[in-house]
């Protein structure tokens, strides 16, 4: 029997605990200092045991994942050291920032157990463990920070485990991590932040800022909505990653004042081009770093009215569509439409009913 330990049950620790269990010879026990928390596991029904004290959740466990903010993750990693763990247990952490945590562990004896950093690349913008499904990390990237010197049979008795959750592993350097993850995260939830902390400024003196910044404004800074405590210690941790990345944007913002200021009417030209350009050729159809809305894919023939049937099911089901984009549609080749729903409800329905029709649905 394999058991795996989830210290801190969430949408993460949630997920993943979903995806092992009811597995053959797998039990997955959750743990929380809280007694409520322990009831909301057990009622959603994502572990097999649950319990309130950390020896007893790490005692007999092959693998344990610390689910936990970024700013707890030493702390738990001193406290498992202190603990006698079950000789080729491996610890595993699911953080934003990997440089740290690495470190921290190269600092500590853990015995015959080794720790492995984490990190997958998936979320929602609803948290907590009722939000937790086992298809969160599908076609998702999962990333291994493994330190050179760490056994390759634990390494890939690791990645053995994570294949369950249908994740694409990819082995990365902390370092390396925290400075592609700052850019293509971090730094987009700062810009998001500083941008409607602008535009709520302007609003105090005339509300119709805030009138006419729903739909378009309001999706491209949804981030800016991310849970404060969770996101400051994430910053805080990758601070120096982050500061020099503002610095860069400081600088291309200025190119960009400086273009506006010539009537660089070209060198505008150009910006959105190359923009343009580079977006389109970024992957469709696998999740990123940033929590995505919900949305699903399905392939559709080339069939007059095909999508408006596809619309018409959906609203008789009451199931409403905030987007729908056809990506790719060709003579003779399926086009591809995704649909976006405001709510994990109505994207759980749509999924239903999709398949119900025949559809193969990609999420």
């Amino acid at each position: 029997m394999t058991t795996i330990a989830i210290f801190g049950v969430g949408l993460i620790g949630g997920s993943l605990a979903l995806c092992f269990k009811g597995k053959p010879g797998f039990r997955v026990i959750g743990h929380s200092y809280r007694e409520s928390s322990i009831g909301r596991y057990l009622a959603r029904g994502v572990v097999d045991a649950a319990t309130t004290s950390m020896e007893e959740a790490a005692r007999d466990a092959d693998f344990i994942f610390l689910c936990v903010p970024v700013g707890n993750l030493e702390d738990y990693l001193r406290r498992l050291a202190a603990m006698k763990l079950k000789p080729g247990c491996i610890i595993t952490d699911v953080g934003s920032t990997k440089a740290s945590i690495a470190a921290c562990a190269r600092s500590l004896d853990f015995g015959e157990a080794v720790f492995i950093g984490g990190h997958p690349m998936a979320g929602k913008e609803k948290s907590g463990v009722e939000a937790a499904t086992s298809l969160l990390f599908e076609n998702a990237y999962y990333v291994l920070t493994p330190d050179p010197d760490t056994p390759k049979e634990a390494v890939e008795r690791l990645a053995a485990l994570i294949r369950h959750t249908k994740a694409n592993i990819v082995y990365v350097d902390p370092e390396e991590h925290d400075a592609i993850v700052g850019a293509i995260s971090h730094l987009p939830h700062v810009i998001a932040v500083q941008l409607v902390n602008q535009i709520r400024l302007y609003n105090e003196t005339n509300p119709l800022y805030s009138a006419l910044a729903a739909g378009g404004f309001r999706d491209i800074t949804r981030i800016a909505s991310s849970d404060p405590v969770i996101w400051r210690d994430i910053l805080i941790n990758n601070r120096e990653v982050v500061i020099r990345l503002l610095r860069e944007w400081q600088v291309g913002i200025g190119d960009f004042i400086g273009m506006l200021e010539r009537m660089d009417g070209p060198g505008v030209e150009e910006a959105f081009r190359t923009a343009g350009e580079f977006r389109s050729s970024l992957p469709e159809r696998r999740r990123g770093v940033i929590e995505p809305l919900y949305e699903c894919y399905i392939d559709v023939p080339d069939h007059p009215g095909i999508i408006g049937k596809i619309a018409t099911e959906l609203g008789n089901d009451r199931i409403n569509i905030s987007n729908l984009q056809i990506i790719e549609s060709r003579e003779d080749v399926p086009g591809i439409l995704r649909l976006s729903f405001r709510t994990q409800e109505d994207f759980d329905r749509a999924v239903r009913k999709l398949a119900g029709m025949g559809f193969e649905v990609n999420v």
